[in-house]
């Protein structure tokens, strides 16, 4: 469920993990679950469906994302701005920003945006999943994007292969040289707490990773 506790702020939880202390209810499990669907919906892909517009950086005021599902789901016509920041705001992930109660995707966008996100701090190496009928093909002419605007890396091994478990029960891990993409000019931005934006990725800066992981990329984890 979700609450919020007056001196620590939203969390997903029976009790705030910082005091202890009950909080104030905002919505329980199911809603929790819909409405963060919803969210992202309309934030990465189908605001029109709510008659919503993103601006060029994909942003949009809570409270008209508020407003318009009230709208379109009478049965949230308590939900207010704070709710869907709420949501945003404990979301494990990190798939969403706040700014001045607007809200945004932070990645796995379908419609067009220009996220300007962080391009600093960015680890030396990230990781990439694909099945093993692709892992040929990938290596050889490079990541691109197909469904989403960005090719989605992940910041560990481990991130990738939970990532391509969704596709495949064997996904096999590509590790990508993101310092010699960026010398190359590739921008890469830093969108969720696991997940790394970019362009493309040539096959020159992929390799495919055997048996299990090393060590080095297990623990490289940097801050950020």
């Amino acid at each position: 469920m979700l609450k919020e506790c007056a001196q620590h702020g939203y969390f997903r939880d029976e009790a705030c993990p910082v005091c202890g202390q009950g909080g104030r209810f905002l919505m329980n499990d199911r809603e929790l679950d819909h409405l963060g669907r919803i969210l992202t919906g309309i934030l990465r892909h189908f605001p029109d469906r709510y008659q919503l517009t993103v601006d060029a950086h994909g942003w949009i005021d809570a409270g008209a994302i508020a407003r318009a599902i009230a709208q379109r789901h009478p049965a949230y016509h308590w939900l207010r701005p704070m709710h869907l920041i709420a949501i945003a705001e404990t979301d494990a992930k990190g798939r969403y920003e706040v700014r001045d109660d607007r809200l945004r995707a932070t990645y796995a966008h379908t419609i067009e945006v220009d996220l300007d996100l962080p391009t600093d701090n960015i680890p030396e190496r990230l990781y990439y999943p694909v099945t093993s009928d692709e892992a040929a093909i990938v290596l050889e002419v490079g990541l691109k994007p197909s469904d989403r605007r960005k090719v989605h890396l992940s910041k560990t091994a481990d991130d990738a292969r939970a990532a391509g478990a969704v596709r495949t029960p064997e996904p096999v891990i590509l590790e990508i040289d993101a310092r010699a993409a960026q010398s190359q000019g590739i921008v890469i931005m830093q969108a969720g707490k696991t997940v790394y934006l970019a362009d493309r990725i040539p096959a020159e800066l992929l390799r495919r990773l055997e048996g299990p992981i090393a060590p080095a990329a297990a623990a490289e984890r940097p801050a950020g």
